[in-house]
């Protein structure tokens, strides 16, 4: 599915991050930097061992040895990925004690998406940020995800936002938010 928003295009796409031909992708990161499981585990073995020692330059001349705080994003370059550049974001834990969950991950898309137009770019592809191991509620998830995206849209030129979803499941969600946008 895809909607045209202020002359911007917005897509939903079953498929694996690692192929999307964007100028970013977007990592459901850890707060490490470090790679990990499913998205984030992904993005690093394809990106190849340069994106490691850049993530670990990120922690520590730029965060200075701590973590990556949640909702907030860093860039790094692609490497080996058909992305040139890869933005990282922490998504909050559903079953944790950490803040305005649904803030957080709004923060994640908001924050993402300001770092891509401020590098100028005009493409972007995101996961569905913390609906995998961190157990955020796909459809409050989607319903997030959705709204941000289309606020930065209507207010701004960009170019392509996709998001790539894992399976038929997430798909669904996400184009069940997109339907009662449009």
């Amino acid at each position: 599915m895809e909607v045209f928003i202020n002359g911007n295009r917005l897509k939903l796409v079953i498929g694996d991050i690692t192929e999307q031909h964007t100028e970013a992708i977007v990592n459901a990161a850890n707060g490490a930097l470090l790679g990990g499981g499913g998205v984030d585990g992904a993005i690093h073995r394809k990106a190849g061992y340069e994106l490691v020692e850049e993530c670990k330059k990120i922690r520590r001349e730029v965060l200075n040895g701590a973590l990556l705080p949640i909702g907030e994003a860093v860039i790094t370059k692609g490497y080996n990925l058909p992305a040139k550049y890869v933005i990282h974001t922490v998504g909050p834990v559903w079953n944790n004690n950490t803040g305005n969950k649904e803030q957080l991950l709004s923060n994640c898309y908001r924050n993402s998406l300001a770092l891509a137009k401020e590098r100028g770019m005009k493409s972007l592809a995101f996961p569905s940020i913390s609906t995998g191991v961190f157990r955020f509620p796909l459809a409050l998830a989607a319903k997030l995800a959705i709204r941000e995206i289309v606020e930065f849209l209507e207010l701004h030129e960009f170019g392509e936002v996709k998001m790539v979803l894992f399976s038929q499941k997430d798909y669904d969600a996400y184009e069940e938010e997109l339907k009662q946008i449009g």
